[in-house]
């Protein structure tokens, strides 16, 4: 599909006023085609043109106000439409194609039983894939959508159901909603549900996972209705979108979807296996992100994709909050500080970067590309921070007030700032101006000035990159630590201030304070910057970070080491040593997991090949002494086993494991954890073909079939890795999910020699791939596909051989830009 320009999305809805979609499908077809039979109602001045965007494989007909359309208004995906009425009427009839890259009507044969599901995915521009549309955010319309479908079929849509029954489904009405937010699901899939404060409820996943939904559904049902009752709460509209469908659909491209009324979530979220703790408060917290777009996306949404951050950082700021304060995960934020932020972190310091509210998002192309770690973290640290800045009773009164205004419509970054200004009395202009119109992340550190054991001074430096000089005010905190008589580190005292717009913030409140052992810099996590001690307190961080009992605190000093690791401003060895020491005491599980994660790509990447081993042994060290002290069958222990897996080259011990040989008592070996095992054995050269062929026979289902496939890319064999560059070239017949795992299974630092010529057929191959997939799928297919694990100056002459080129696929350039800026700084860390 064509990128719509701004300039063309302004001058259609200027020119049409589009009320009403009634929609009816055909999904009974065998193959890779379905019937779609659509109605537009629009009215716009008499004798003017317009186009809607539609991309059918063949059409029966075409006809406005009754009279055929010539075949020659179709131009490419665009339908071109002239001398129209003040009240027009469009009624095509057509045949559709069914997608395998999770726009449009993905379709889905699951390998447990055969059955075919589908689900529906508009996003930003895929409308088209399905019926002739309007396709923009701001041209909301009520659609009316019918089904027919197989026997033993469920169907589920946005609107209430009026009929289902012997293979045919009608949908009410919707209220105004845009294209994007149109969903539906079909297939045979299984539902649970229930009711809460007169909403409806309803689950819905694939039969092959009936079983796990319903095991699971008590707890999903718990958290909807905390998440429902707290958002009445605070907002004055109650759920404006009648019933609360949740489905869980396999391969969808995103983590989930809010479409209204039926929001849509990768199925993984439906657990077949043992999980920690920290993932089912990610589930919750999605559950609450979905939610919170019900507001923020779905009943007021943004004019045009330069105001995403109306979206996606307000449900991330609002998902975390609600989950924290509505459900059992009351340290969502501990998750955030961590896990999300550092996300944030590096978008923002890549070439690629963007304000979170950027002034022009010139087409849809680049909207796309805008889905990432700013518009979602930064933008909801951003909000955070804001409501430090005004209060929460201003803030919530600002928002209030903001859908009361907008509800059902469209609005912009200026109508949320006014009424923001509003109830807060604070002119937020200058504080948009350079929190939320300028890109880039200040760098705030502590001088601390000793006179023998007090403080002669306190001040917070703030810095900024030179090509980004701006600098911020920020409301932070600053907490002093001491160790206690029983050894333990507690909180002896903590000030906010408001670090002004300048390099230098004195602190007088901490003048004649007496020093502490830690003095903690944002400690409550309420700024978005990078964080970094004063020279004192970091060199006791390594004594002191395991016996703080605040998680928060802990979080924010774990991502301002890594985040320095990061920075090359201290060695990936001593981390390394850190890890070692602190992490077998941690508690907080989404910390275990997330050192884990980071130290190991860290060490994949800045330690050479020399050091990485004896490094790699010390990281696997410190997930085994975490495994031998944890509680039998909890989530520290499934951490630190996967941990462990993937650290560790004892072969013998991994393969005694999958035969039941020496388990940790409490650790059951189910088919994910087994799944983990296969593939580092895999990676260690220790798994043959035959071993990973049985394990999917032993696990045929989506989850292990997917396994297979990233397993068997990661064979260190010339014609294993052959054929999956083939796949991830150029299958077009493999699913986006399966194409991603095997692009994710490619790249091994224990395989290097036998890799090393695809990093010359990675820039040589990829501008292909680019034209046989698109959207989503293909940004994540080239990210994975990247040889970023080649941290070599050829790698980086490569990247900037195809940087060069005048005609490469935005998607690719800013994929090889950002991952070569890594690269950049891997090969600084190791020289």
């Amino acid at each position: 599909m064509p990128s719509l320009t701004r300039a063309e999305a302004t001058a259609r809805a200027a020119t049409v006023d589009v009320h009403e979609y009634e929609i009816d499908l055909d999904l009974t077809a065998e193959g890779d085609t379905f019937g779609a039979r659509t109605v537009v109602r629009f009215s716009t001045r008499p004798g003017a043109s317009t186009f809607l965007e539609f991309e059918p494989v063949s059409v029966a007909s075409i006809t406005l106000n009754g009279a055929p359309v010539p075949a020659a208004a179709m131009d490419g995906e665009r339908l071109h439409l002239s001398d129209l009425a003040e009240h027009n009427e469009l009624a095509v009839d057509a045949v559709m194609r069914y997608s395998n890259d999770g726009e449009g009507l993905h379709k889905y044969v699951d390998p447990a039983d055969g059955s075919t599901y589908l689900y529906q995915h508009m996003f930003i521009n895929n409308a088209g894939r399905i019926l002739p549309s309007f396709d923009q955010p701001d041209m909301k319309a009520s659609f009316k959508v019918s089904v027919t479908a197989p026997g033993g079929w469920l169907v589920a849509a946005n609107g209430p159901l009026v009929t289902g029954r012997e293979g045919r489904w009608e949908f009410a009405p919707t209220k105004p909603i845009s294209t994007y937010l149109c969903s539906l699901i079909a297939g045979p899939y299984h539902s649970v549900t229930s009711e809460h404060d007169g909403i409806p409820l309803a689950l819905y996943a694939r039969k092959a996972l009936a079983e796990p939904l319903e095991a699971e559904a008590p707890e999903i049902f718990e958290v909807t209705r905390q998440c429902l009752d707290r958002f009445h709460e605070i907002f004055h509209i109650r759920y404006p979108f009648g019933h609360y469908q949740q489905a869980f659909a396999p391969e969808f491209n995103f983590g989930a979807m809010e479409y209204p009324g039926l929001v849509v979530f990768r199925d993984e979220f439906i657990y077949r296996s043992a999980v920690t703790e920290s993932e089912r408060e990610h589930r919750a917290n999605v559950i609450a992100h979905e939610m919170a777009h019900m507001w923020f996306g779905d009943l007021v949404t943004m004019a045009w994709w330069d105001d995403l951050w109306l979206n996606e950082s307000f449900a991330e700021y609002l998902g975390t909050r609600i989950a924290s304060e509505a459900t059992r995960f009351p340290d969502t934020w501990t998750t955030f500080a961590m896990q999300r932020k550092a996300w944030g972190l590096r978008a923002d310091q890549h070439p690629s970067t963007h304000p979170v509210a950027p002034a022009e998002v010139t087409d849809t192309d680049q909207a796309l590309l805008n889905f990432d770690g700013i518009s979602y973290a930064k933008g909801a640290a951003v909000l955070k921070q804001l409501v430090a800045w005004v209060g929460d009773e201003a803030f919530l009164a600002g928002v209030n007030a903001h859908f009361e205004a907008h509800a059902y419509g469209n609005a912009t970054l200026a109508d949320l700032l006014g009424a923001l200004s509003a109830a807060s009395g604070r002119d937020l202009t200058t504080w948009a101006d350079v929190w939320l119109r300028r890109a880039q992340v200040n760098t705030l550190r502590t001088e601390a000035v000793r006179e023998g054991r007090a403080y002669a001074s306190v001040a917070v430096l703030q810095t900024a990159p030179e090509q980004y000089p701006t600098l911020r005010p920020h409301k932070v905190g600053l907490g002093l630590y001491d160790r206690s008589a029983d050894g333990a580190v507690v909180l002896r005292k903590r000030v906010e201030i408001e670090v002004q717009a300048t390099g230098r913030t004195e602190v007088p409140e901490l003048a004649g304070e007496p020093v502490a052992d830690l003095l903690l810099l944002n400690d409550g996590d309420l700024t978005y910057a990078k964080i970094r001690l004063d020279e004192e307190s970091t060199a006791a961080v390594p004594a002191l970070l395991p016996l703080i009992d605040d998680s928060l605190a802990r979080a924010v000093l774990w991502a301002s080491t890594l985040d320095a690791v990061v920075d090359g401003e201290r060695p990936v060895a001593e981390l390394v040593t850190l890890v070692l020491a602190a992490l077998p005491v941690e508690s907080e599980v989404v910390v275990v997991e997330d050192v884990l994660r980071a130290t190991r790509t860290l060490v994949d990447r800045y330690s050479t090949p020399e050091t990485r081993p004896a490094a790699l042994e010390l990281v696997a060290q410190a997930a085994d002494r975490l495994l031998a002290v944890s509680e039998a069958g909890g989530s520290r222990q499934l951490a630190a086993a996967r941990g462990l897996i993937g650290a560790t080259v004892d072969v013998k011990r991994l393969a005694g494991w999958l035969e039941g040989r020496e388990v940790p008592d409490g650790l059951a070996i189910d088919a994910d954890l087994r799944w983990l095992i296969v593939y580092r054995l895999t990676v260690l050269g220790a798994a043959d073909t035959a071993m990973i062929d049985a394990e999917f026979e032993r696990d045929r289902s989506t989850t292990g079939e997917q396994w297979a496939a990233r397993a068997r890319a990661a064979r260190p064999d010339a014609e294993a890795k052959a054929a999956a560059w083939e796949s991830i070239i150029g299958d077009t017949k493999l699913s986006n999910r399966l194409v991603e795992m095997t692009a994710s299974g490619f790249w091994h630092a224990e395989q290097l020699d036998l890799i090393r010529p695809y990093v010359a057929r990675y820039f040589a191959d990829m501008p292909e791939m680019m034209r046989v997939r698109s959207g989503m799928s293909a940004e994540k297919t080239a990210t994975y596909a990247f040889p970023a694990i080649m941290v070599e100056a050829d790698t980086r002459r490569l990247a900037a051989e195809l940087l060069a080129s005048d005609d490469l696929d935005p998607i690719l350039r800013r994929v090889v830009q950002d991952a070569d800026d890594d690269l950049r700084r891997a090969l600084a860390a190791r020289f």
